[in-house]
């Protein structure tokens, strides 16, 4: 018999959570209702994890919601109208289906300002087209937020990594938030990935970018007054990591290039990488930890090319190509031993 566990997918997770956001979210959860909230967490870890990132998209949008309503309140009372009745959030179900599916969007204008939240689950990628025309390509478990106005047009990428293709508009300025650094762009190509230590990678595949890097997570309001420590121009072909001394900026290669955006694709590509940092990049794509047994496995190289949307032939070609072997655990968990 096979020792593979099926895992409940992101999907299916991602469906109860949305549905747990929005019944917790009401003014008149029961007891038993929160009984039932509770005994879910504790089902599995990645219920957790799944409610808490949909409950920060969920206020997000709470918020630009709560804002158009009392803007339409105010031009009702203005009118000599009266506000209409009814539920808070006449669109609930609605946001917790786009939520389910890991596309939260939603878009007003308010005074010219077109605010967009957009958002992909593990394992998930997404390419959403703005409002002036640029491409905004979402990877694996990722979290944007976009303001368009008649002068610039700020993008704040709260979580994850994403690569923009900006239309040109001198007229309005680029700029994307992220971690320790705000890039500036007009027209042009530019990957921006955020990393846990709020230390942020940069690379341009086509045009230029100036980047600032703040020496810090900075405020990542238009108005932050955080003090700029280093400004560089990064043209096509070129990279840069706020975690590098002097930020410096350094060459990539074209074939690199092609390595670093082959998740746009659906792909990942490994070119004599270290098992551990293979490892590291894969668990981006999946919900299961995996684990190295052994300090000497990890230092193991690996290269070829997988799909993000399939872990499990990630594994068997290790056990194929590598002298290690697979383990599942029955709590999901894979571990990596030699062989």
């Amino acid at each position: 018999m096979s020792g593979i566990v099926r895992l409940r997918t992101r999907a299916e997770i991602d469906e109860e959570a949305a549905e747990w956001t929005w019944r917790m979210d009401s003014e008149t959860v029961t007891a038993a209702e929160q009984q039932a909230f509770d005994a879910w967490l504790k089902q599995d870890p990645r219920h957790r994890r799944s409610y808490e990132e949909l409950t920060r998209v969920w206020r997000t949008l709470d918020g630009l919601a709560e804002a158009k309503r009392d803007e339409k309140i105010a031009t009702l009372t203005h009118a000599g109208k009266p506000p209409e009745s009814g539920s808070r959030r006449p669109w609930a179900w609605a946001t917790a289906a786009m939520l389910a599916m890991a596309v939260g969007g939603v878009v007003w204008l308010q005074s010219g300002r077109e605010v967009q939240t957009l958002a992909t689950a593990v394992g998930q990628q997404r390419n959403v087209t703005l409002a002036d025309g640029s491409i905004v390509a979402l990877n694996t478990n990722t979290i944007v937020e976009t303001e368009l106005s008649r002068g610039e047009r700020q993008i704040y990428l709260r979580k994850g990594e994403a690569h923009f293709q900006v239309a040109h508009d001198r007229s309005r300025p680029f700029y994307v938030h992220a971690g320790d650094a705000v890039v500036r762009a007009v027209g042009t190509q530019f990957e921006v990935r955020l990393r846990t230590d709020q230390h942020v990678d940069i690379t341009v595949n086509e045009g230029r970018v100036e980047v600032q890097a703040t020496g810090g997570a900075p405020d990542t309001s238009a108005s932050s007054k955080n003090k700029v420590v280093a400004v560089r121009a990064l043209s096509a072909g070129q990279a840069l990591s706020t975690a590098a001394p002097d930020y410096s900026v350094r060459p990539v290669t074209e074939a690199q290039l092609s390595n670093d955006l082959a998740w746009r694709a659906g792909e990942i590509i490994f070119d004599g990488k270290p098992l551990g940092d293979a490892v590291a990049e894969i668990e981006r794509y999946t919900d299961a930890r995996i684990v190295i047994t052994d300090p000497q496995t990890a230092a193991l190289r690996v290269g070829g090319r997988f799909r993000t949307d399939n872990v499990p032939a990630f594994f068997d070609a290790l056990q194929a190509a590598l002298p290690v072997s697979i383990r599942r655990a029955p709590n999901g968990a894979v571990y990596i031993d030699p062989r």
